[in-house]
């Protein structure tokens, strides 16, 4: 078998065969639950389903702990979690370019295998496509995810009450310093980690404790904490309060955005959370974040408060108060 991919992988005979059939669905193993058919048939045992659909592109592939098969996996059931969803299956979809190494794409099958084990989420059916060089950056995964909607209420940003308890469940732009460090050489790659993660079992374990005393959940990816908010506080027709001093920023990440002339605010995570809880549920909605490694971060950072003006604003430690404005455009490349 040759050791990079080639445009015979995507033609359908039996280098497709031994690529799909070996490489994808070989290594999968019990993961993979579909039949090589042009759909797959799963069993729903409820009324509502959440769905979502998202393409990945990651510049680099491979990064100090994680790589785009762990992101596509973890990014696709983080969204349906923050929903209320409990996530069930996925479909993955590779787009290769010509050349890619066949020992990388084995690796990252491999990680989208162990990170669906984590989440407990099967994949159901696929495709593979194969481009001339040039033509794609490597690789781009697309991944669909179904979960199940089981709870009787639903979280929505339009919930939001006075009072209620702004939680961010981790430290804020890892992610993109990490990415950016390797890309660009700045030197924070080994002190600063990307986040990514999966999120729904501790999701799960929040909505449990304390069900629809949670107002709203979204994973703060592209456009960060700051774009979070706003949409928040826009749907909401209400004012969030945020302190400077509470925001959990990691000083070399901070260093690094000082560095970049850029605002942790609106830097990436992959396995962070802001979530919006009532006054009286912020104790046990914090104690079952921090009963899970990839919470165990979780603090609050501001509130909601009793004006209606839609903005968010941030009270620094002199007592500057300032808008955190919602960005038109990226402070960064994009980096996934």
């Amino acid at each position: 078998m040759t050791k990079k991919i080639v445009l015979d992988h995507g033609a359908g005979g039996g280098l497709s065969h031994e690529l799909i059939a070996g490489t994808i669905a070989g290594t999968l193993g019990d993961v993979y639950v579909g039949e090589m058919e042009d759909s797959a048939s799963v069993e729903v045992e409820t009324g509502r389903i959440a769905v979502t659909t998202d393409s990945f592109v990651v510049d680099p592939v491979f990064f100090g702990n994680g790589d785009i098969g762990k992101i596509a996996v973890a990014g696709t059931v983080n969204d349906l979690a923050v929903s209320g969803a409990d996530p069930r299956y996925l479909t993955l979809a590779v787009i290769l370019e010509e050349g890619f190494a066949l020992a990388d794409f084995q690796r990252i099958i491999d990680s989208v295998r162990r990170t669906a084990e984590q989440a407990g989420v099967k994949i159901v059916a696929g495709d593979t496509k194969v481009v001339r060089r040039g033509e794609a950056d490597g690789i781009f995964l697309n991944t669909t995810g179904v979960g199940v909607l089981t709870r009787p209420y639903r979280l929505s940003s339009r919930s939001l009450r006075e009072g209620d308890q702004v939680i961010v469940t981790g430290f804020l732009g890892d992610h993109s310093i990490h990415l950016l460090s390797l890309r660009e050489g700045l030197g924070f790659e080994q002190r600063v980690q990307s986040d990514c993660a999966v999120l729904n079992h501790a999701i799960a374990d929040v909505l449990d404790a304390v069900g629809p005393e949670v107002r709203t959940i979204r994973d703060i990816t592209r456009g960060g904490l700051g774009t979070v908010l706003n949409e928040f506080a826009q749907g909401s027709a209400r004012t969030i309060e945020l302190s400077a001093a509470a925001l959990p920023v990691r000083h070399e990440t901070a260093m690094a955005a000082e560095m970049l002339g850029v605002d942790p605010m609106y830097l990436a995570n992959e396995g962070n959370l802001c979530i919006v809880v009532s006054p009286q549920a912020a104790p046990a909605a914090l104690g079952a974040l921090r009963g899970h490694p990839e919470t165990e971060g979780a603090v609050i950072v501001g509130e909601v408060s009793g004006a209606d003006d839609s903005h968010v604003y941030l009270t620094e430690p002199g007592g500057r108060r300032r808008t955190v404005d919602l960005l038109y455009g990226a402070q960064l490349p994009r980096l996934c």
